[in-house]
């Protein structure tokens, strides 16, 4: 394939700049369009980003003749963006979570597989250097068979986070709390690093923004591995200051490692590297870094590993492989997050799959 992919964007909200940059860097990719609701944004976005059309539908934005389009809309909105586009034969790379239910999950990835189109789903995070040293490491033996994980999400959200768009916040528009928008990142890197989850089991509540949001701001679960392993999750939005994120691995050798992620849009970093012959430890935080991140500040920290997915997206259009991250690999997170869910509701523990 020689000739330039012809690139949508769907939603033209904060997330977006972060696309427009990576396919304006990848190699292979140009956008031509972009579409919102809210056509003055859509608009203001194009100007901002050297898009040559915006428009208002989905419909209008796929009769560009695309050959790509990256979903930067609200969660539950993801499936009929992406079902219209298979249906057109549009490869599709989606903002995470995939959905908001296994259902329209599954949905999506039967469209996009009967149409013969590629599915992505966006997990930059795997694009760390340490995460990827954490996967090697797996890989080659050196911690051993992993057999037990946690992951510590604990972040700062003020009110106005909630407030800045309508759909935060809420089960119909966001599908979730902490786990869903923040949580699943990281859920989605413990289970890269530790294998398919069999059972969990989790609590939820609101202890923080209860007066702003229907959905939990914060979350604890146990989860049972296929291979026996076990993890813990614990996950909020109401702390502070906001103490950032580790995922953390220990292999049945003994060896340990981490990545953490401090302040929160900062590339992770193996702070724990406890393997055989080779031992740190490196505290991330830093009596003079701030904190508590502007949402902007966090999206422009990740544009490069926005970057390095969408560059990686487009190679696997144009080369004909599968994408790092797929939309099935994708649905294993949210498996996982509507699982604790269904846990905190029913009171006793969720087969994966049974949710």
């Amino acid at each position: 394939m020689t000739e330039q992919l012809r690139v949508g964007i769907v939603g033209c909200g904060a997330i977006a700049g972060n696309h427009a940059e990576a396919y304006l860097a990848a190699e292979g990719a140009v956008v031509v369009g972009c579409c919102d609701v809210d056509t003055d944004r859509a608009t203001s976005f194009a100007a901002s980003a050297g898009i040559s059309s915006a428009v208002e539908t989905v419909d209008e934005l796929l009769d560009l003749g695309l050959d790509v389009v990256s979903v930067c809309t609200p969660h539950p909105t993801h499936e009929s963006v992406v079902v219209a586009a298979a249906s057109r034969g549009v490869h599709v790379l989606c903002e995470k979570p995939i959905a908001v239910d296994s259902a329209s999950a599954r949905r999506m990835i039967d469209a996009c597989e009967d149409a013969g189109v590629v599915l992505g789903v966006l997990f930059q995070r795997r694009f760390w250097p340490a995460a990827q040293r954490l996967r090697a490491a797996i890989d080659d033996g050196t911690l051993g068979d992993p057999v037990l994980g946690h992951c510590s999400v604990l972040l700062h959200r003020e009110p106005e986070y909630y407030s800045a768009d309508a759909w935060r916040g809420m089960w119909a528009t966001d599908g979730g709390g902490v786990l869903m928008t923040q949580g699943i990142h990281y859920i989605d890197l413990l289970q890269w690093f530790m294998g398919p989850v069999a059972e969990v089991t989790g609590r939820v509540g609101t202890f923080k923004h209860g007066e702003h949001i229907e959905v939990e701001d914060s979350a604890v679960a146990t989860l049972l591995f296929e291979s026996g392993a076990l993890a813990t999750v614990q996950a909020s939005t109401a702390v502070t200051p906001n103490l950032g994120v580790q995922v953390r691995v220990t292999g049945r050798n003994g060896a340990s490692a981490s990545v953490s992620e401090y302040p929160e849009g900062e590339p992770g970093a193996n702070d724990l590297w406890a393997v055989p012959g080779e031992a740190h430890y490196a505290p991330v935080y830093d009596d003079g870094v701030e904190p508590n991140v502007p949402l902007s500040q966090i999206n422009a920290r990740l544009a490069p590993f926005h970057a390095l997915q969408i560059a990686d997206f487009v190679d696997a259009i144009r080369s004909g492989r599968e994408p790092a991250v797929t939309g099935r690999e994708a649905l294993k997170s949210l498996q996982i997050v509507t699982a604790v869910y269904e846990s905190a509701v029913r009171g006793m523990p969720v087969r994966i799959g049974d949710e």
